[in-house]
């Protein structure tokens, strides 16, 4: 059985407005390393094996405290930098509505289909970081794995993983909190963990702050 722990980055300091961040890199607010930090103590008592973090600085900064109290290198996969928000990168969802309100209502009606402009799709993203946890699952079949990425991704791939329609991860997940753990166990194949007739994820735990979740 394979363990990961999805963890979003801290708070940035596009928090405030709303802002979507995707591509930018946007970096943590004094509140956003507390919240590294206390990812950083869950971490020292979650027996992991692997620590793997997005190269955007919000996700790489909030990963290295894990690091520091369980000794494991964050090892940094481009694959799991945010989704492009294109012209949305940014703008606030009214500033979005304001400037370009035929594809922002298109891309809220199907948010994992139809991409903003210049941006890249959530199924694209899905397709994208997918490989990341074959890699991971038949390096370590029984591995403990704290992924530290972002939002939007990690909301599209619960729902691939669990095999819901990655359309609706807008409504079936609205908010995924900073640096909370979400825990995903489900047994390894040959093939990898995720794909047609495979066992789908069992969902432990979703969006538990640290200090309650278990390690």
């Amino acid at each position: 059985m394979s363990t990961f722990f999805l963890a979003r980055h801290g708070e940035t300091v596009w928090h405030a407005d709303h802002r979507y961040a995707g591509v930018s890199d946007v970096a943590l607010t004094r509140h956003g390393l507390g919240q590294a930090a206390a990812l950083g103590a869950w971490a020292a008592d979650a027996a992991l094996d692997t620590i793997v973090a997005s190269p955007l600085s919000r996700a790489s900064r909030s990963a290295a405290p894990a690091a520091e109290t369980t000794g494991i290198d964050v090892r940094v996969d481009a694959r799991l930098v945010e989704i492009d928000f294109g012209v949305g990168e940014g703008l606030t969802p009214e500033e979005l509505a304001e400037r370009h309100p035929a594809e922002w209502d298109a891309f809220r009606r199907a948010p994992a289909s139809v991409p903003l402009p210049e941006g890249e799709s959530g199924r694209d993203g899905i397709r994208r970081a997918l490989p990341v946890f074959d890699e991971l699952t038949r390096e370590k079949p029984d591995g403990r794995v704290l992924i530290v990425a972002h939002a939007t991704l990690l909301r599209l791939l619960i729902c691939e993983f669990a095999g819901i329609d990655p359309d609706g991860y807008r409504d079936l997940f609205p908010v995924l909190g900073n640096c909370t753990v979400t825990t995903l166990v489900y047994p390894w194949t040959p093939e990898g963990p995720v794909g047609p007739g495979r066992p789908k994820a069992r969902l432990l735990g979703f969006d538990v702050p640290p200090s309650r979740a278990g390690a």
